[in-house]
């Protein structure tokens, strides 16, 4: 990656964007030495202009960015990075550093969620104990949702049927964990249909 330090004396502004929802998160700036030490440690490290230091986020609240992807920009000098947040990016306790909540990636942090009670094996958990009991009793559970989601579908009872709709999603997710995959995978693939 040749990025141009130069042209910014000696700084380049830096996009995190939440790599599940595309939130933008925040806004910061980065030296070289920043730019390494982010890339060796997969963290987000800035150069702090008003400290006039490094500073990894989340070294004083343990709210990192862990680093997915990095991308240069067409003229070398500003870098996006897509990160996963380990709890609000903004020091005044929001998601966002520009105050702005939006439900649109949430899907993916129900995601996160179930692959969280799963991944740790939460005891008391609905979703770890259906997942425990296997991939058949997973896809069944998802038919039986599909097909309430059809009886409401016939009905006109809308809350109903958000109701029944939201307990099918819920269980395809718990489904595409249970076969390796993500939301992501699918929101792909739906996407290289689109031609």
């Amino acid at each position: 990656m040749n990025i141009d330090f130069a042209k910014g004396n000696g700084l380049i502004p830096v996009i995190i964007q939440n790599n599940f929802t595309l939130q933008v998160l925040m806004l910061g700036y980065m030296n070289e030495a920043a730019f390494l030490k982010t890339q060796k440690e997969k963290r987000v490290t800035f150069y702090s202009r008003s400290k006039n230091r490094l500073w990894t986020k989340g070294e004083e609240s343990g709210n990192f960015l862990e680093v997915k992807s990095i991308h240069l920009d067409c003229d070398e000098d500003t870098l996006l990075i897509k990160a996963v947040p380990q709890g609000p990016t903004c020091h005044k306790g929001t998601t966002s550093c520009f105050s702005e909540e939006t439900s649109k990636g949430f899907l993916y942090k129900l995601e996160e969620t179930i692959n969280n009670r799963i991944d740790d094996n939460v005891e008391t958990s609905y979703t770890n104990k259906l997942y425990k009991r296997g991939i058949n009793k997973v896809a069944q559970k998802v038919g039986e949702e599909a097909v309430e989601l059809v009886i409401e579908a016939k009905d006109n009872n809308e809350e109903l049927f958000k109701n029944e709709a939201a307990d099918l999603l819920y269980h395809f997710l718990i489904l595409l964990k249970t076969k390796n995959l993500s939301l992501l995978d699918i929101e792909e693939t739906l996407s290289s249909r689109n031609s």
